[in-house]
């Protein structure tokens, strides 16, 4: 999910060649419940953003598995392996 509007993550798919729904947030509603927007810090600067989180929800919606720490290189192997 991201706060980025339905026209951004539609172009992104497209230029990827992304063949999976994407879904968006721009009320971070959703971000915020799930706890994956916040305050962050860098350069010793703070502002508001996402959370690079995984969540694993079961058919009945509830979350299997959480994942707070998530790096880019590895975490598809991690999510694959877990499923």
């Amino acid at each position: 999910m991201s706060a980025d509007s339905s026209k951004r993550q539609k172009n992104f798919c497209d230029k990827q060649s992304f063949d999976f729904p994407m879904l968006s947030d721009e009320e971070k509603t959703v971000l915020k419940d799930y706890g994956a927007w916040g305050i962050k810090k860098m350069y010793g600067r703070e502002y508001e953003g996402i959370y690079r989180y995984t969540y694993i929800i079961d058919e009945k919606g509830l979350i299997e598995k959480a994942y707070k720490k998530v790096s880019v290189k590895t975490h598809a192997k991690e999510v694959l392996a877990d499923l």
